[in-house]
């Protein structure tokens, strides 16, 4: 790549910490057909990104409630025991980051997050408050992949896009940064992650 890369962006959940929303749920809804079933008909990803682009918790659990009422005590899991669907960070990629961080370079992170549980994040896992800021779309009303959310950081943090790489476990995300002008690399492992920097001139 003859790219100079100036500015990094991390994604967060799925690169930097861990995300599963079925490790509470295994334990709450033992049998897996009956949890499957709960994720794809009413706690769905469809619901639960909306939460992410700002609407608040309680309006989401209202919603559901009130289509299935005999499943508000799990509907309500989702959020009561969300911190146990981040048990962890990725070590490997926290230290890439903070490798780049320490080098002097301009890292910012851009994230699908829900604004209360990014703040909990932030207190559990204080490495991400090093970066130079961050993007919680719940903040801002926007959720990846729109280009409006790639416009909103680039703007916010004075990036230049052909100088912005970004990483991200999601190829929609990862399709949407490079539709805006940003290069992009699908996140899968922090081995793999340091060979794409490299091929950028990022050695961690």
């Amino acid at each position: 790549m003859t790219t100079d890369i100036k500015h990094i962006v991390f994604d967060i959940g799925k690169v930097l910490i861990h995300y599963d929303p079925h490790l509470p749920f295994s334990r709450l809804i033992p049998d897996e057909t009956e949890r499957n079933w709960f994720f794809a008909n009413i706690c769905t990803h469809d619901w639960n990104i909306e939460q992410d682009r700002g609407r608040t918790w309680a309006e989401a659990e209202a919603l559901l409630i009130a289509e299935h009422p005999a499943r508000e005590e799990h509907i309500r899991a989702f959020r009561k025991y969300w911190h146990e669907m981040v048990p962890h960070a990725y070590a490997d990629s926290v230290a890439i980051m903070e490798g780049l961080i320490a080098e002097g370079r301009d890292v910012t992170m851009l994230t699908n997050f829900a604004s209360d549980t990014f703040r909990e994040a932030q207190q559990r896992f204080p490495f991400l408050t090093k970066p130079r800021g961050v993007t919680v779309s719940g903040d801002v009303g926007l959720i990846k992949p729109d280009l409006a959310i790639y416009e909103t950081h680039t703007k916010s943090f004075g990036l230049d896009p052909k100088a912005t790489i970004f990483i991200d476990d999601a190829p929609a995300n990862v399709e949407g940064a490079k539709a805006y002008g940003w290069n992009a690399v699908l996140f899968s492992g922090a081995e793999k992650l340091r060979s794409d920097l490299a091929a950028y001139g990022l050695k961690v």
